[in-house]
């Protein structure tokens, strides 16, 4: 009686840790369910919002190059066309467009149907036919925020019923459209959100990544090889070894008030330059890059080096012909996980004074500059509309290009990572 009893009490126990696995199992399912269904709604709302950015509205108007408007002295110099008011030119073609309108409130309700950006497309076309002067032609310009916000999402919020009764008509004749918008590519910031763009930022991320690798791979790899292949095994090594963890774990705005106490108050360097946020990036990055090449030069047999020196070869040969080459795809694969956080901080960047308005690209690692992130934060934080769309738009660019440097880093590992 004893042996069945207990024979049951066993089987009784697997069951229930059979149960308890099960469920444990589905815990974990559930759990892995519950993230990728949030992360799915994360990307497909601002994807949805974002997408918006990458779409403009234009209204086709007639315009009349005025001589009398254009160069009023005659002097037959194009200086005086890029001076002209040529935002006339446009307001005189909406008034044709519709002549019943002659109230002054009505006409400033009218001519705020088209950016302020439309002049550049004016003056351009003025200055290609300067030699043909009063003649006419035909443009596609930039509507205003609003009028945009009406025709692609019907919001009527910042537009008065006079204002949406002329722009339906105008969709009816078929001068209104919506195509792709190349100003948010192709120009810097503005406080006009119709014709604000990436350039700038998209710029100025490159240059400041540029300047951070510079200084942090070389130093990182050095001092990872120094520490793992020629450093005494003492309490002082073991001291640098934990403290580089530690820095690894430092909140990234730390980095940010010594890059402002260190580049900026004590050495004097120029305040939202891309040379100084590379600097203080390479302090954030440079414990990163560290561990990742020891770890990459602890995964090569020690019997390589072994069979190095047993044929001759010095340390610095053992190092440069066999350890290095083989460490690489482990070296390249850190090195470029630091680029895409590089690329994605923000607030050391705050600190050193790169969240200033840049309407310009940079063109050199002196110039002021903003990035991508710090860009993100400038719009967010921005009241209109017009730069909400700006701001999903920018953050759809920018997990594009984390997501395509992480890829870059797995591929790189799988293409060239040596199984021992």
């Amino acid at each position: 009686m004893t042996a069945p009893s207990s024979l049951s009490a066993t089987d009784a126990m697997l069951k229930r840790r059979h149960r308890k696995e099960k469920r444990f199992r589905l815990y974990g399912l559930l759990a892995l369910i519950f993230a990728l269904t949030m992360l799915v709604v994360l990307l497909v709302s601002i994807v949805a919002k974002g997408s918006g950015a990458f779409m403009t509205t234009q209204i086709k108007l007639d315009i009349t190059l005025d001589r009398q408007v254009l160069d009023p002295e005659s002097t037959g110099s194009i200086e005086a066309y890029r001076y002209a008011p040529v935002q006339k030119l446009a307001q005189h073609s909406l008034k044709k467009r519709f002549p019943a309108v002659q109230e002054r409130r009505d006409l400033l309700e009218l001519y705020a149907l088209i950016s302020r950006s439309s002049s550049l497309a004016i003056q351009n076309a003025a200055i290609d036919h300067h030699e043909q002067p009063n003649q006419t032609v035909t443009l596609w310009l930039q509507t205003s925020s609003a009028v945009d916000a009406y025709v692609r999402h019907g919001s009527t919020g910042h537009l008065t019923q006079q204002q949406q009764h002329w722009v339906d008509v105008l969709k009816q004749k078929g001068e209104i459209r919506t195509t792709f918008n190349r100003n948010f590519f192709t120009n810097a910031d503005s406080r006009d959100p119709t014709i604000a763009g990436i350039l700038g930022s998209f710029m100025g991320s490159l240059l400041t990544v540029f300047a951070c690798m510079l200084i942090s791979m070389p130093i990182g790899v050095a001092a990872a090889v120094y520490l793992q292949e020629f450093a005494p095994k003492n309490r002082f090594t073991d001291l640098i070894e934990v403290n580089i963890n530690n820095l690894a774990a430092v909140p990234s705005i730390v980095f940010g008030l010594l890059g402002l106490s260190i580049f900026l108050t004590f050495f004097g360097m120029p305040r939202s330059a891309p040379l100084v946020g590379g600097c203080t990036l390479a302090m954030l990055v440079l414990p990163t890059i560290i561990i990742a090449t020891r770890n990459a030069l602890k995964a090569v047999p020690s019997t390589i080096r072994d069979a190095a020196r047993a044929l001759g070869a010095t340390e610095v040969q053992v190092l440069l012909h066999h350890t290095l080459p083989l460490a690489l795809p482990g070296i390249m694969t850190g090195t470029i996980l630091s680029i895409a956080r590089a690329l994605g901080e923000t607030a050391p960047l705050l600190m050193i004074g790169m969240v200033a308005f840049v309407a310009d690209v940079p063109t050199s690692l002196l110039d002021p500059a903003t990035t991508l992130p710090v860009q993100i934060y400038l719009w967010s934080d921005n009241p209109e509309s017009g730069f909400v769309e700006k701001t999903s738009g920018c953050i759809v660019l920018l997990l594009g290009l984390l997501c395509l440097l992480n890829f870059a880093a797995a591929a790189v590992r799988t293409r060239f990572e040596i199984k021992w």
